[in-house]
């Protein structure tokens, strides 16, 4: 699609206002031509000349008869009466237009900017692994700007064309002679201006370069500025930085100053023709000598009035050559057909009713030649959690992202029930599936709104509830504001396992079908690995449930272990089925603790102590019950059953506690 017809594509959405625009536009040129037509008479009259069209053109013939009866004492009021109407009359159509032609430029700038929002959200994720973020955002912004800019700049254009039209057609019913000699001379100018025109165009391409640098430096930089100060890169940032802006500047000052340049040149040409046409119109007249002031000068006048807006063509013009390359990049950035976007099937997702198969899938990405998964083959029933385990860039990570659709497998197939993902609606799909990754992203708003994220109707309670589930409610009351605490980008004002926490909670809060967990706990201290790990298993509990852990630790009770190893699955079994195997998986366990010294490590003697002192106290506790209860020192039956109730619960709680520390350490309990 070119330029010129995205433009045209995004005007036919609003037929009438274009249509209204261009009648306003030449009804303001008619009664400016008009108007202009009738001064020099009334000059001329006011003067004491007697005037004496009979060898006069017709067309002034025509605009001076409505004033034929007119008494020759009231002429000249009438005259300058109809002037004064005609050019209010020429003022509101001129308004009415500016305000027509403004809020089609706004409505085209907003639609362009809706298009590009809309396509930024629809459009694979691959294509944003091969862009840059901050290029993405420098066409959303200031190129799709420029080019609605021109948009309104082509609006102007056409009303100024419609304008030169009218006043050039009464020159030519003037006197089609001295019109042909004014257009030789007009002819030099555009001459003269289309060097700056070209010019323009160069400096506008310029510019639009200079400002894609510029954005994504800037956006690279903010992005990592905790690496620029780490490393005290900080002068270096702003010098790389500083040179761009000053480019961009030079750019735009050169662009500027070719275009201030192009309507001085076009008014001193203009001038030096006008002059030209004096002498050339007395020769033209030369046998209408009666006539000759009255239509000499409503010509020069006419001319005069003319070369205005013939400098307003040209600069507009030059702004369009200038904002060439912003319509280039905007047109590019806004076709659909160079990008890839994923097709939509037509099934409503229903809860899952027996489990997923990843049906000998195959997967490679589009802008990589080798596949990254080959020939991988997993059955997962309902209710069950699938872990993958393999080395980095096994791609378990790659395997997890065709569940949800972000990518299509190249080979094979992924069915739900026996129903290919394809075939779902895949928004619905989505809502059924929460994740939870070691990156997790929360939004710079409150608390409540990130955990409220994926249902934005959720009341109150259940984000509550959520957070309480998510181990994140303490933690959360003790922000200034709660739950209307303002995070910060990203969650910057959190810790990473208040992050984890918060996106755990907004997964319960969505309450899916399926659950996702990529490397959820990896990156996090002992502490908040227990806490999330804890949020975690409530999160799963009861949900079908694909989890990507490094740590092997964090798996051992998942009903399926799945381990890759260069984009195939290696091994499938239980983690003591693995274990007796004596294979890969066995190979990465006891890589992972090979490290661990002989006997109890001061790690292990921290649990167990702490698992020791906890069981001590809670067993004291029930000891004392039961001596209560043996001696038959408690009275009423109201009292043994409490007492019954609190031992009951004292036991449970040693017995969740032992599981608790077993969980948390990296060796099983011996």
């Amino acid at each position: 699609m070119s330029s010129s017809k995205l433009l045209l594509k995004f005007a036919r959405r609003y037929p009438a206002w274009i249509v209204l625009t261009i009648i306003l536009g030449f009804s303001g040129g008619l009664f400016n031509g008009v108007s202009t037509a009738l001064i020099a008479p009334i000059i001329l009259n006011f003067l004491g000349e007697q005037i004496d069209l009979k060898s006069g053109p017709p067309i002034l013939k025509f605009i001076m008869s409505p004033f034929d009866g007119v008494p020759s004492d009231y002429r000249l009021i009438v005259m300058a009466g109809a002037i004064v109407l005609i050019i209010v009359l020429k003022n509101l159509a001129t308004y009415a237009s500016s305000l027509v032609s403004s809020s089609l430029s706004r409505a085209l700038t907003s639609d362009l900017r809706e298009a590009g929002v809309q396509m930024l959200l629809e459009v694979d994720l691959d294509f944003y692994s091969q862009a840059k973020v901050g290029d993405l955002i420098n066409r959303l912004g200031g190129e799709v700007s420029r080019a609605a800019g021109a948009i309104s700049t082509a609006l102007k254009l056409v009303i100024t064309v419609i304008t030169v039209l009218v006043f050039v057609a009464l020159l030519l019913a003037i006197s089609w002679q001295l019109t042909l000699a004014s257009t030789v001379l007009l002819a030099v100018v555009a001459v003269v201006n289309q060097y700056s025109i070209s010019r323009a165009k160069y400096f506008g391409k310029q510019l639009s370069e200079m400002s894609k640098s510029y954005s994504i430096s800037l956006l690279e930089a903010l992005s990592g500025i905790r690496l620029v100060k780490a490393t005290g890169n900080e002068p270096r940032e702003y010098q790389r930085i500083h040179d761009l802006i000053r480019a961009r500047e030079k750019a735009d000052f050169q662009s500027q100053a070719n275009s201030a340049a192009i309507g001085p040149v076009s008014e001193v040409t203009g001038i030096v023709g006008l002059i030209a046409i004096v002498f050339l119109g007395r020769t033209f007249f030369a046998n209408e000598i009666e006539s000759l002031s009255a239509v000499l000068l409503t010509y020069l006048l006419l001319l005069f009035r003319l070369l205005p807006f013939i400098t307003q063509l040209n600069s507009a013009r030059g702004a369009l050559a200038n904002s060439a390359a912003s319509v280039e990049i905007a047109n590019d950035f806004l076709r659909r057909d160079n990008k890839p976007f994923m097709g939509n099937g037509s099934v409503t997702y229903k809860p899952l009713q027996e489990g997923i198969h990843f049906n000998q899938i195959s997967f490679g990405y589009p802008s990589q030649a080798d596949m990254v998964l080959k020939d991988v083959d997993l059955y997962q029933p309902k209710g069950t959690t699938l872990a993958l385990v393999g080395s980095s860039g096994a791609g378990k990570s790659t395997l997890a992202d065709l569940l949800p659709r972000f990518y299509d497998p190249t080979i094979g197939s992924i069915t739900i029930d026996g129903t290919d993902l394809r075939e779902f609606d895949v928004k619905t799909l989505r809502r059924e599936m929460g994740i939870v990754s070691q990156d997790t992203f929360l939004f710079n708003t409150t608390v409540r709104n990130n955990i409220a994220y994926a249902r934005p109707d959720a009341t109150d309670e259940e984000v509550t509830a959520a957070a309480k589930r998510a181990n994140a409610y303490e933690f959360i009351m003790g922000l200034p504001k709660g739950f209307d605490t303002l995070i910060g980008d990203r969650g910057v004002l959190l810790s990473g396992g208040q992050r984890q926490r918060l996106a755990i909670a907004r997964a319960l809060v969505q309450d899916p079908d399926i659950l996702i967990l990529d490397e959820a706990t990896s990156a996090l201290d002992t502490v908040s690995e227990r806490l999330v790990q804890a949020a975690i298993e409530e999160l799963s509990r009861s949900r079908t449930t694909l989890v990507i852990a490094h740590r092997l630790s964090t798996v051992q009770k998942a009903n399926q272990i799945a381990v890759l190893d260069k984009g195939r699955v290696v091994e499938v079994g239980t983690h003591g089925e693995l274990l007796s195997k004596g294979g890969f998986y066995a190979r990465l366990y006891e890589m992972q603790f090979a490290q661990q010294p002989q006997g109890i490590s001061t790690y292990h003697e921290e649990i167990r102590n702490r698992l020791s002192y906890e069981a001590r106290t809670r067993l004291n506790s029930i000891i004392g019950s039961l001596r209560l209860l043996a001696d038959e020192l408690v009275d009423t039956p109201e009292e043994q059953n409490e007492l019954l109730e609190e031992s009951y619960s004292s036991a449970i709680s040693i017995l969740n506690t032992i599981e608790f520390f077993e969980n948390s350490a990296n060796l099983p309990l011996k």
